[in-house]
């Protein structure tokens, strides 16, 4: 068994184990209800855990689709944290118990011939305000899937790069990822995305993959309002791992490879310059930079890895900077860090944050943390920089909890950044 499995099995026995205690904590709240205490509920509890700890199994050692990986990762991360929070009252109920034991003073038993003391019963009230607290990360879905999932928010960053051209300095770049149309169902509110995006006026745009779900036709009602995305120095897109229809069923290879051809058409009729494992020069007032594209490239074995990053960079080495579109971030680590040190600077997607998590200005958290090291900004090793934006769209879970959708603006600088040492 490899470190995932075996990681996986702990946490799973873990919860079987807590699954005793928080059932002894439920029937405790209502100690009335006496369906709690019977067979058919523990079977029910029961079997809720083992069917997430199935699919827990499942997303590890089978070839899932993202989506369906991060469903399933995202419910199991929330019976824990439910579970986790409502075992904190039911020890404290526990406490209780044992002090009053210990320390009460107990009138004498009623059976003067029973050395034994009356038990203490549990607080129904604790364990109902724990209940109550264990549902908070439920509540924040279910908010979550009602207002978050279209609250767009700009992000901002200075991009420093040693040695940029002077007529790049100041440079705006917007970065977009992770459209999935095939999941919207506002296309008023995504219209509104899309114009905040515009309102920031960037001199070039960047997309870094996954324009679909799974079918290139889910842009059908959406391409009107993505091909609005214009820059004066162009609007710079790639591949993502759900561009390429690997994760639905086809009647056969022709509908397959029509569909990606599809999908290309659709870049080129939204005037957006696809980058499929080659590059474009962008050049102002004769100086150069160069834009990199990769198509999909994922270390995980479940991701394909298209990426040719041998062809991406030929005929580039004259540029002082290459600015490198690659979707999934552990491509990063894998192979461009320790075999492209001419690259300065990637940006990816991918991960959506899990769409589930925290993320202020000086803390992020996601439970994606566990899968991907680089899941969410900006990460710097040497010289090179990767920034990963955690999508425009949502896939799986129709929704999102603290990880808000994306768009990312940088001010290209010359130098090195101030803040590193």
């Amino acid at each position: 068994m490899h470190g995932k499995g075996l990681t996986v099995t702990i946490i799973s026995l873990i919860l079987l184990v807590a699954d005793i205690y928080v059932i002894q904590g439920i029937r405790g709240a209502f100690p009335k209800w006496h369906f709690l205490k019977s067979r058919k509920f523990a079977v029910f509890f029961y079997s809720i855990t083992v069917l997430l700890i199935a699919g827990l199994y499942l997303s590890v050692y089978v070839k899932l689709g993202v989506g369906i990986r991060a469903a399933i990762l995202l419910l199991f991360f929330l019976q824990l944290i439910t579970k986790t929070v409502f075992i904190m009252f039911v020890f404290a109920d526990d406490v209780r118990r044992w002090v009053k034991s210990a320390f009460k003073t107990l009138p004498k038993p009623v059976d003067k011939d029973s050395d034994e003391l009356p038990a203490i019963p549990r607080s129904a009230f604790l364990l109902k305000a724990g209940l109550l607290a264990a549902a908070v990360p439920l509540g924040a879905m279910v908010y979550g899937s009602a207002s978050s999932v279209y609250d767009y928010r700009v992000r901002r960053r200075k991009l420093y790069l040693r040695n940029l051209p002077k007529a790049f300095d100041g440079m705006r770049i917007a970065q977009i990822s992770d459209i999935h149309s095939g999941s919207f169902y506002n296309k008023k509110a995504v219209a509104g995305g899309v114009d905040l995006l515009m309102g920031e006026e960037p001199d070039m745009v960047f997309f870094t993959g996954d324009l679909v779900n799974d079918m290139t036709s889910e842009m059908r009602n959406y391409q009107d309002i993505f091909s609005k995305i214009k820059a004066p120095l162009g609007v710079y897109s790639t591949t993502g791992n759900h561009d390429y229809g690997d994760y639905c069923w086809w009647p056969d290879a022709a509908a397959k490879q029509k569909n990606f051809d599809d999908l290309v058409t659709t870049h080129k009729n939204m005037g957006w310059k696809l980058l499929m494992n080659t590059h474009e020069r962008v050049k102002v007032d004769g100086e150069e930079i160069g834009i990199l594209g990769v198509e999909n490239w994922g270390e995980l074995s479940r991701f394909p890895k298209y990426g040719r990053m041998d062809l991406a960079v030929k005929d580039t080495d004259d540029l002082p900077v290459k600015l490198l579109l690659s979707h999934d971030p552990s491509h990063w680590r894998a192979q461009v860090l320790p075999q492209y040190p001419q690259i300065d600077a990637m940006f990816s997607g991918h991960t959506h944050g899990m769409q589930f998590g925290v993320r202020t200005d000086d803390f992020q958290w996601s439970p994606i943390k566990y899968v991907y090291r680089d899941w969410a900004g900006l990460y710097r090793e040497g010289n090179q920089q990767l920034y990963v934006n955690v999508g425009f769209g949502f896939i799986g879970y129709t929704g999102r909890v603290g990880i808000l959708p994306e768009i990312t603006i940088f001010e290209l600088k010359a130098g090195d950044n101030p803040d590193v040492t």
